[in-house]
């Protein structure tokens, strides 16, 4: 589900998509567990101004069994800057709203490209312990974002 930011141009799964088929993933925050005695915590990573924000992507069509085309997508990642970092060694690229066209137009060529993949600044994300809930597919509602103590 991730694709590493340095390695795009040379892995045959993602060298093509990375040159034509660049996204955005629209996204309101993003999970990483930090280990404690108690067991893993999970944190929701999001902005500090709880905005939406887009995260780079690639996609790609793949044949399916009888002849059924699979579109999916994969989330590049980068290193993790200082405050993720305490949580986990990567992180989402998340993309500033001004390199969204640069990003997206299959014109910018790879070297331009790669230039966006770098981790977000510290001061645009804030870390907030919620619900274990997060752990099982089988909740999705508001107390899956909500804080709690950790």
């Amino acid at each position: 589900i991730n694709a590493r930011a340095e390695s795009l141009s040379a892995k045959p799964a993602y060298r093509n998509a990375f040159r034509q088929r660049r996204c955005l993933i629209p996204a309101e925050g993003f999970y990483e567990w930090r280990t404690t005695e108690a067991g893993k915590q999970p944190y929701l990573n999001c902005r500090r101004d709880r905005a939406p924000f887009a995260m780079a992507g690639l996609w790609e069509t793949w044949g399916g069994g009888q002849g059924a085309a699979i579109e999916s997508c994969t989330l590049i990642v980068t290193d993790a800057n200082p405050l993720i970092r305490q949580l986990h060694d990567r992180m989402p690229v998340i993309l500033d709203p001004k390199d969204f066209e640069r990003w997206l137009d299959p014109k910018t060529d790879a070297a331009a490209a790669a230039s966006l993949l770098a981790p977000q600044p510290d001061g645009l994300l804030a870390l907030r312990p919620v619900s274990t809930r997060v752990n099982s597919p089988k909740y999705d509602d508001p107390t899956c974002v909500q804080a709690v103590s950790p």
